[in-house]
């Protein structure tokens, strides 16, 4: 496998259920940092039990489209896949240049990607897209529109719906909450993890926060270039004193972070380019049993199903309704709660991913050899 992402030591749970199962031996080629709006990134050694880890030098880092790995011929010579997963989007140069390389040595490739809008690329995306499509052997999407946008576009390949990564429910897991104190007005902790971007949305969280009473605080984790704007905009809203900010914290501190709010918002907004392809904070979060409030983009409704609440995206007057009755009804936030975990227990796990993930591979495995 090759992926950036497994630069996330939370991701790397992943990993080690692939590489439980006995029949598989499993390699996994990161680089040692990726650089993007939030800052770099470092890779976090968290889950590496089963497998081997290995660093790649990385040209171009920080570069979504252009980056690759120019030394990744040595590693395929060195383990001779049979199957070598591209953890990237198919219209990128590395997944172009790692599948040249993966035929070169007769392996099996796979791709990934989230793209759920019908987008055309200048040349050379398009002649890595096309490429890629063509030889591709399988692909895996994270959100069923991404598979309508790939069959549109010619792809005839296997395609199963699957997330990038789950959830390890053993990690994030409900925390007792702290005890009221005797006479004091208790807090109500809106929260939101991530990057700070437009398309998060996190002004339409301050302008609803600004609707609320003063015990309802909010705590914004991440970082991004909206951070200065968003910080100057709490100020002119008269959140200043209610609002804590976090930056970017290692992926092994996220679940007592996000167990620590009483909810989570997820505001994401529809840009031209982008919509939102899945939300990942929410299946922490609910895995956490932390009710989830997410807006109308993209797959948000399809990731919280039942088990959360939803608004019209840009909305921030209905999203303070939400949060007001969340507040106010302790009951229907621990139905929430449960049913969120529920909804992560069935359907999101890092196992469940990883056993989905391995059916796709052995589809794949030639009958003489399997994987």
């Amino acid at each position: 496998m090759v992926s950036k992402a497994c630069l996330v030591g939370v991701y790397q749970r992943k990993l080690e259920e692939m590489a439980a199962c006995p029949d598989i031996q499993l390699t996994v080629a990161v680089p040692a940092t990726w650089r993007d709006e939030r800052g770099v990134m470092r890779l976090e050694r968290a889950h590496v039990r089963g497998y081997d880890l290995v660093v790649e030098p990385l040209a171009f880092n920080g570069s979504f489209h252009l980056h690759f790995y120019p030394q990744l011929g040595r590693r395929m010579a060195s383990v001779r896949p049979d199957l070598v997963h591209i953890d990237e989007e198919p219209y990128n140069l590395a997944t172009w240049h790692a599948m040249r390389l993966a035929r070169g040595h007769g392996a099996r490739t796979v791709f990934f990607s989230w793209q759920n809008l019908a987008r055309r690329y200048p040349w050379p995306f398009s002649r890595f897209e096309r490429d890629v499509l063509r030889a591709a052997n399988g692909a895996i999407a994270g959100n069923q529109e991404a598979v309508a946008v790939w069959r549109a576009k010619g792809y005839r390949g296997p395609m199963p719906v699957i997330p990038q990564f789950g959830v390890d429910p053993d990690e994030f897991r409900p925390v007792p909450r702290p005890a009221a104190v005797a006479g004091g007005t208790p807090t109500f902790v809106v929260g939101y993890a991530g990057r700070l971007v437009p398309e998060k949305g996190i002004d339409v969280l301050l302008c609803a926060l600004a609707q609320l009473p003063v015990e309802v605080r909010a705590h914004i984790v991440g970082a991004g270039p909206e951070r200065a704007r968003l910080v100057q905009l709490a100020g002119e809203l008269g959140l200043a004193g209610r609002v804590d900010w976090t930056p970017l914290a290692p992926s092994t501190r996220m679940p007592a972070i996000i167990a620590s709010f009483d909810c989570l918002v997820l505001a994401s907004r529809t840009r031209p380019h982008w919509k939102e392809q899945f939300g990942r904070v929410l299946i922490e979060a609910m895995a956490c049993g932390v009710p989830v409030v997410g807006s109308t983009s993209g797959e948000l409704p399809n990731v919280i199903g039942e088990a959360g609440c939803l608004f019209a995206e840009g909305d921030a007057g209905a999203l303070a309704e939400q949060l007001r009755r969340l507040w106010q009804q302790p009951a229907r936030r621990a139905e929430l709660a449960a049913k969120g975990r529920e909804r992560v227990l069935g359907h999101y796990t890092q196992s469940q991913v990883a056993t989905s993930t391995l059916a796709l591979y052995r589809s794949l495995a030639p009958a003489s050899n399997g994987l």
